[in-house]
């Protein structure tokens, strides 16, 4: 049994080695893993109701078919929805919107979102966080973390209460355009996580920031 489990293992990991990173959609990135992750998971039910090497390829190939539909599915969900916000913020300087494999980054400008010392939400960011929501509104299969960043000025303590209270703020304004609280998480890391120099008031500026990371929602039904 062991020996077959690792032979379908294998197989699956060499499946979803067949294309290189750069080559694949993020649909397709999303099918091959989602195979290759129910290939091994269909081989194990498998084994266990089959109790031989037939039911463990029955079971590796079902699993396969299953797991690449619900992997494409996230993967073509996560790649409309970052269409749709990069429409809706193509006019603005204030947010900036990545991708990080299946999930999706935006950073609010610190500068711009707050007064300094401030953890109320400057109105001249009001029509983005409006724009923001509405995608996400559009979009109820995912889970949003809203993560509060400083720079290294002042201390640590100050600096972690000042992240998370900015953090509950722009939660605040996202709940109240219609975004679900329940899919929400509002935490601070303060000055722990820079991504700039603390040494240059360019790179202070960088670090004070709300960043929204949005993830697919695995938990629930196809899309």
């Amino acid at each position: 049994m062991k020996k077959l489990i690792l032979i379908v293992l294998v197989a699956a990991i060499a499946i979803s080695g067949c294309a290189t990173m750069d080559q694949q959609s993020k649909t397709t990135k999303g099918a091959t893993y989602g195979a290759a992750g129910g290939a091994a998971a269909g081989a194990i039910v498998g084994q266990i109701i089959g109790k031989d090497t037939k039911g463990t390829l029955i079971g590796a190939a079902a699993g396969a078919a299953i797991g690449g539909l619900a992997g494409a599915g996230v993967g073509r969900m996560m790649d409309n929805q970052e269409a749709d916000m990069r429409q809706a913020l193509s006019q603005s300087e204030e947010v900036a919107v990545r991708r990080e494999g299946d999930l999706l980054a935006l950073t609010l400008k610190g500068d711009v979102t707050f007064a300094v010392d401030s953890d109320v939400v400057l109105p001249g960011l009001y029509t983005e966080i409006e724009r923001i929501a509405q995608v996400l509104v559009k979009y109820p299969q995912t889970t949003i973390v809203v993560e509060g960043h400083t720079d290294s000025t002042g201390s640590d303590t100050y600096n972690q209460a000042l992240s998370e209270r900015r953090a509950w703020s722009v939660q605040r304004l996202l709940v109240e355009r219609g975004v679900n609280p329940s899919r929400i998480t509002a935490m601070g890391y303060g000055e722990s996580r820079p991504v700039a120099t603390n040494d240059t008031p360019e790179g202070r500026q960088m670090n004070r920031r709300v960043e929204i990371r949005v993830n697919p929602n695995t938990t629930q039904q196809p899309y």
